[in-house]
């Protein structure tokens, strides 16, 4: 499963509230429907963190290394777009050479659609997909393995429906409220070009973009807890206009060396920051990397450093503390981007940012 081993999508959020002590009976309690008892409407429960098909959550199926661990389930049966299309087709001619007629009737059309559909649906076997998720009772967050914003809204909904439990993405907003208690919108955009004046408010994209300069110019950074770590950002690269820029809205760089691009220099100067990168976080040998989606401030390709620990629920453990870790050292280079521009401080980080673009190499 993606939180036990390898690299997964990541979605993080705070828990605001109270975590309710029955939880997992709660989950219990809007467990994902039996595979027989699957409709063609799209059904979504909870199962274990062990499997998709297990529907009994208790602390022997969904607590691992001390954390809360499940999935949400979604289920439906369908009838494939490819065997539908054929199935009416089919039909189609059959009806047009019995009544010796060229063109079919909308009306005809729907009803061999609903005919083939309420034939064919409960024959289908249903597809099963899962999103797993841990809570850390400890530091309240709450980790789910996906990017998706559909996934996201379908989890909150159905956690609230649950638990009535509120959460808080980890975002632009959430992590300057964590900063200063403001919201996103009080920043100023950022410029890394002398060429653009007012441009509209995207912090996401500024914070990743002067992420990219802060490793290019004082990579090296500490946390009073975890100690100093290592920023390194690189391609594939994915810049686009925030507002009002001259040029086309977006540009891709992938092959040869991106950061020494000469379309990633224009593209910065024209006004366009980075919406996508892949992030590196060292300390040591230990190795946090990841793609980061400045506008959805979501996470893919999730890869956590090498564990110690052999045993189950340990390894596990030892993988959210690395979670854990991770969302300080975000928070941390946050709170540094939220500094670098505050008024007092934003004429000097604008002149070291322009001059970054001005100077760099370009083949």
């Amino acid at each position: 499963m993606p939180f036990e081993s390898g690299s997964f999508p990541l979605n993080v959020f705070r828990i605001t509230g109270k975590i309710p002590a029955d939880l997992l009976k709660l989950f219990g309690a809007h467990a994902a429907e039996k595979l027989d008892e699957i409709k063609d409407e799209q059904s979504v429960g909870w199962v274990s963190g062990r499997h998709l098909l297990e529907r009994d959550i208790d602390d022997t199926t969904s607590i691992l290394g001390g954390h809360i661990h499940v999935h949400l389930r979604i289920s439906q049966r369908k009838v494939p777009a490819a065997l539908l299309k054929a199935e009416c087709r089919k039909e189609e001619l059959e009806y047009q050479l019995q009544n010796k007629i060229q063109h079919l009737p909308s009306k005809v059309r729907k009803e061999i659609r609903k005919r083939i559909l309420d034939k064919r649906t409960p024959q289908m076997p249903p597809s099963v997909n899962g999103v797993p998720l841990v809570i850390d009772q400890t530091s309240k967050l709450l980790f789910l393995g996906s990017a998706s914003q559909k996934i996201c809204d379908i989890f909150l909904e159905k956690l609230y429906s649950t638990a009535k439990m509120e959460l808080m993405r980890l975002d632009a907003d959430e992590m300057m409220y964590s900063a200063c208690k403001q919201k996103a919108d009080v920043l100023d955009p950022l410029r890394f070009s002398s060429a653009t004046k007012d441009l509209g408010q995207c912090p996401g994209r500024d914070f990743l973009t002067w992420l990219w300069f802060l490793s290019e110019t004082s990579p090296k950074f500490s946390h009073k807890q975890y100690g100093t770590f290592e920023l390194i950002v690189e391609g594939p690269f994915t810049l686009a206009l925030t507002e009002d820029a001259d040029g086309a809205g977006e540009t891709s760089v992938r092959r040869g060396n991106p950061a020494k691009s000469a379309e990633v220099k224009a593209a910065l100067i024209v006004g366009k920051k980075l919406r996508k990168a892949k992030i590196c976080i060292v300390r040591g040998k230990e190795v946090w990397k990841f793609t980061f989606d400045a506008d959805r401030f979501s996470f893919t390709g999730m890869t956590l450093p090498d564990g110690e620990e052999l045993e189950a629920n340990s390894a596990f453990a030892e993988r959210i503390q690395n979670l854990n870790i991770f969302v300080e050292i975000f928070q941390e280079l946050f709170n540094k981007f939220e500094s670098a521009v505050k008024p007092e401080n934003k004429p000097r980080t604008e002149k070291e940012t322009i001059s970054w673009t001005q100077k760099r190499d370009a083949v």
